[in-house]
């Protein structure tokens, strides 16, 4: 078993402390695809107190193992996932932004968080907190080691991937591989990223915040179009083409039966979101053998709202986690909560 690393360099004092955990990936791990990845470890990160359950947290193909950055208002201290009562681990998603692509699914992505909870010498998760390709991830863990995890939420994510979401995906991918092979990758990232945008939010919320005034000239950018012109902007600096394509990809590949995810499940959805239809949402819910609950909500936000319905995603985790913050504290937990 491979010993956690432990030396990671922790943020700045105004922010959220952690520390980095490492496992060796084994030479002969080989991905459902056949190939291997160019990484020779898992690097996550581990939040909280030294002791107490611990909930490990995955968001989208975006996200990583800094969850208190990408989603800050819920693992906090006194938040949703309190890092006062709970320990919280995250990781990064392979494959990384300066590796090649590789054909890997969400159960590929299981079984590397397993390494690295055998690292960690952690034999079971209380609780996995997963939105939109984690809570892909989430479930292709439940099905594949059912020891091993308390309870899943699954949040804007269900069994499978609909037509629809590979459609716009597809898209994405071809003009990420047209880019790349033009000379223009960050410009590729940057368009494809714009186009992602367009499907994550809804019509609702674009009519809302902006205007439809014509540019003076045409193909000249709406204002609609400078919002999703910043936001490609930003993603071409913190991500590679190959990197999208995997990532993108594996969503598409992306199958668990419900039936095969026995523990205790909650299913979040909203009915506004594009990408993952709560048609779906309710079909796992439906079929999931240990459905604890299944929240359902309109939202202005689409696939987004998990990042955004404070309220509503909060009310549920609360839920979900509450029974495992009412177990008893370590004395670090009672301190820092003092």
């Amino acid at each position: 078993m491979a010993s956690p690393d432990l030396t990671g360099q922790d943020w700045p004092l105004d922010e959220v402390p952690g520390r980095d955990v490492r496992a060796v990936v084994p030479r002969d791990f080989r991905l459902e695809s056949g190939e291997r990845l160019s990484a020779a470890e898992v690097t996550g990160r581990l939040y909280g107190p030294d002791r107490g359950p611990l909930i490990v947290v995955v968001g989208g193909i975006s996200s990583g193992r800094f969850a208190a950055r990408w989603w800050p208002w819920a693992v906090k201290a006194g938040g949703p996932i309190d890092l006062n009562r709970a320990r919280v681990l995250a990781f990064d998603l392979p494959p990384g932004k300066d590796e090649p692509g590789v054909t890997i699914t969400t159960a590929d992505q299981a079984r590397l968080l397993a390494l690295l909870l055998e690292a960690l010498d952690e034999p079971r998760v209380d609780a996995f907190v997963g939105a939109s390709y984690g809570g892909c991830i989430g479930l292709a863990f439940a099905a594949a080691f059912p020891d091993r995890i308390g309870h899943l939420v699954a949040i804007s994510a269900a069994h499978r991937t609909h037509p629809a979401a590979t459609a716009w995906r597809g898209v994405q991918r071809r003009l990420l591989a047209f880019a790349r092979e033009s000379g223009r990758e960050a410009e590729g990232v940057a368009l494809a990223r714009e186009l992602a945008m367009a499907t994550y939010r809804t019509p609702d919320e674009f009519a809302l915040r902006f205007a439809s005034t014509p540019p003076a000239e045409a193909g000249a950018p709406y204002p609609v179009c400078d919002y999703l012109i910043a936001r490609g902007a930003d993603y071409a600096e913190v991500t590679s083409a190959a990197r999208w394509i995997s990532l993108s990809d594996s969503l598409d590949r992306h199958a668990v039966a419900p039936e095969a995810v026995r523990c205790s499940l909650t299913v979040v959805g909203f009915t506004s979101d594009r990408l993952v239809p709560i048609e779906d949402s309710r079909e796992l819910a439906a079929r999931a053998p240990n459905l604890r609950r299944l929240v359902e909500a309109p939202s202005m936000f689409g696939h987004d709202a998990f990042l955004k319905e404070r309220e509503l995603v909060g009310r549920a985790l609360h839920d979900a986690l509450s029974p495992l913050y009412a177990l008893p504290q370590s004395p670090l937990a009672r301190e820092i909560a003092a």
